[in-house]
């Protein structure tokens, strides 16, 4: 599924009536302007906002469709924005934001991964630099930890479209951690043997006395972890696109 295939962007147009519109073979934003299975009047108002959303897609706004979407829809902007999706993931020295630091983030996008390190790398202009180049940020519970840790740690705002894919998986019926999602659904990872916990203790042995065994370990063990959220994005996209599209879809039910 494409946010062209969506309409619950227009004012007006709820999750229902973008039901209805599939139903009628109204499927994508091309077939709002050919159509008389609408009133002239909704086709009216439907095909304003098309224009409008055509001209932001076109010049990769991605927040655009953020500030008129759903939370719980942002996920059809994945393949508008593939390209510049940015799988992110971070380690710190504990739970708390406010007491606690960044120690690295790894950032996995077009097939390459890279850490930025406290005391190395890890800086706010990096940081805002790597936001500037992605149209969409992809995590798993970063909403309610990763993003806020950054913005607490480097005191910016991070306004990029966030996709939080475990709010995702809870909605197709997967519960728990990263790990023991991927597990469920045979994502394979290397060093499972580590934790959140054992990612602390690895970042206090670097940091004490320069163990650069336990760094590379850690940096390893991030970037795994932003990796592996591609696939799962991947995988709960699919399902998606089959529960929420497809089945009002005439020639595909």
């Amino acid at each position: 599924m494409r946010i062209e295939n969506s309409f619950i962007l227009a004012p007006g147009v709820g999750e229902k009536t973008e039901r209805k519109l599939w139903k009628k073979g109204i499927t994508h934003w091309d077939h709002v302007e050919n159509t008389n299975s609408i009133s002239s009047r909704k086709q009216e108002k439907i095909s304003s906002f098309v224009g409008k959303a055509r001209k932001n897609l076109e010049v990769e706004n991605s927040v655009f469709f953020q500030e008129n979407l759903p939370n719980k829809s942002l996920w059809r902007l994945y393949r508008n924005f593939e390209k510049k999706a940015c799988f992110f993931d971070i380690e710190t020295t504990g739970l708390d934001k406010k007491k606690n630091k960044v120690t690295t983030v790894s950032f996995h996008r077009e097939g390459e991964s890279r850490t930025l390190i406290q005391g190395q790398d890890l800086t706010k202009e990096r940081l805002k630099q790597e936001m500037f180049e992605s149209k969409i940020l992809v995590s798993f519970n970063g909403k309610r930890f990763d993003q806020p840790f950054l913005e607490q740690n480097f005191d910016m705002d991070i306004n990029v479209p966030h996709i939080d894919l475990m709010y995702l998986f809870k909605r197709i019926g997967y519960s728990g951690g990263l790990k023991k999602i991927e597990k469920q659904l045979n994502v394979d990872r290397e060093l499972e043997d580590i934790d959140g916990r054992e990612a602390v203790r690895l970042w206090k042995r670097y940091e004490s006395n320069g163990n650069e065994d336990a760094l590379d370990k850690l940096v390893k063990y991030n970037q795994y972890d932003a990796r592996n959220l591609q696939s799962l994005l991947e995988i709960v996209h699919e399902r998606l696109t089959g529960e929420v599209f497809r089945p009002h879809v005439p020639d595909e039910r």
